[in-house]
Parts: C-alpha cells; sequence; structure tokens
C-alpha cells in the first residue's frame, strides 16, 4: 500500500505527530479538524462559528488532495457536548447535499486545545 501526506497552508498545520491527510489510491483520509484559524491559530468563537471553521479546514485539505465536499463519503463530528448537536447540524448542513455522507456523532470528554467540535472525512478523489 502506497501512501501520501497531505499538506496545505490553507489549514492549520498538525499540532503532534500526524498528517492533514493521507491518500491511498482514490482515497483520502483527513485528521480530525478543530475549529482553528489557519492564519492566527486561534478557535473561532463558539460551537457554530468552529463548526463552520472546522468544515472550511476539511475542505481546503480535501481540495489540496484533489477532492472535495461533494466526494465525502463518510464524516465523524466529535463533539464536547451532546447539547450542540442541532446547531452543528444546522452549519453542516450548509456544507454538504444530498446524499448526505453516512456519519457518526460522538460526544467526548475534551477536544485538543478546548475545542467544541472536531470533524474528520473519508472522501474518495475525482
Amino acid at each position: 500500500m502506497s501512501k501520501k501526506q497531505v499538506a496545505t497552508t490553507k489549514a492549520p498545520g498538525a499540532i503532534g505527530p500526524y498528517s492533514q491527510a493521507i491518500t491511498t489510491g482514490s482515497w483520502v483520509y483527513t485528521s480530525g479538524q478543530l475549529g482553528l484559524n489557519p492564519e492566527t491559530g486561534n478557535l473561532a468563537e463558539g460551537v457554530q462559528e468552529q463548526a463552520r471553521q472546522a468544515l472550511s479546514n476539511v475542505q481546503a485539505i480535501l481540495e489540496e488532495a484533489g477532492a472535495s465536499l461533494d466526494h465525502v463519503v463518510k464524516t465523524t463530528v466529535f463533539l464536547k457536548d451532546m447539547n450542540d448537536f442541532a446547531a452543528v447540524n444546522e452549519v453542516y448542513s450548509t456544507f454538504f447535499k444530498e446524499p448526505y455522507p453516512a456519519r457518526s456523532a460522538i460526544e467526548v470528554a475534551r477536544l485538543p486545545k478546548d475545542g467544541l467540535v472536531e470533524i474528520e472525512a473519508v472522501a474518495r478523489k475525482k
């Protein structure tokens, strides 16, 4: 199996020993993206803005890899508080169209940098 690292300055750099994404064959696997502004490194304010920024980061990484949000087949959404599920869905629905990707949503005890939401995706390249 060959794999290739994906890196773009249009999304935050990795804050540990991992890649923004890896491609193998025609598949793209993104790492979880927080709502970090890639220019400032700061988290956006509030769960909806963090979700919007996280999805924008996923989008930038996919584009660097030769894919797009239209090619996403699966996402995982990690939430600090499951009570934010509806608010995140509101933002999420503006990034994806039907047929929507398969998705899991999980409440977690804590996210890096005390983020409120983190999103990862699996996509098939164009």
